[in-house]
């Protein structure tokens, strides 16, 4: 299943992630990009977060202010089957990064401003499963650009 780099954000530390046109991914994420909050963010089973295009234009028909990168995801993907994202699958990005599903993302009060009356529990994979955002980890790192292809590999 293949689709397309629509969005590469990153960020000082915090939310939004901000837009660029290429980043270089090592094992630690996208270079530039900082959390704040260690303790849940970052590190190599946490490297990237990856979320889906029509997961949050379907956010917004639901009357929810969310953009890609106000939810707090490095890499925003269109094109894909986001119900077959589980933990195991595999990421090919452009022609060199391999990510690897980790974990679904738990989503944090730091993101309430992308929801209406701040209800963030609404991507919860627990209670709502297949809205959530992906962490993963680094397999190959590289230099990823915007609209470059995107293969889901489980």
């Amino acid at each position: 299943m293949s689709g397309r780099i629509f969005q590469l954000n990153r960020s000082g530390g915090g939310v939004p992630k901000l837009p660029v046109r290429e980043v270089a991914i090592g094992m630690l994420g996208l270079e530039e990009d900082r959390q704040k909050h260690k303790k849940v963010h970052g590190g190599p089973d946490r490297a990237v977060c990856v979320y889906s295009l029509e997961v949050i234009l379907a956010l917004q028909a639901e009357g929810h202010p969310i953009y890609p990168g106000s939810a707090g995801e490095n890499v925003t993907v269109s094109g894909l089957d986001w119900t077959a994202v589980i933990p195991g699958s595999r990421f090919e990005l452009g022609t060199t990064v391999v990510l690897e599903v980790t974990r679904y993302t738990e989503p944090c009060k730091l993101i309430a401003e992308s929801f209406t009356a701040k209800a963030f529990r609404r991507i919860d994979q627990v209670r709502n499963p297949g809205w959530s955002r992906v962490y993963t980890r680094v397999i190959r790192e590289g230099v990823v650009r915007i609209g470059e292809p995107v293969r889901l590999a489980q």
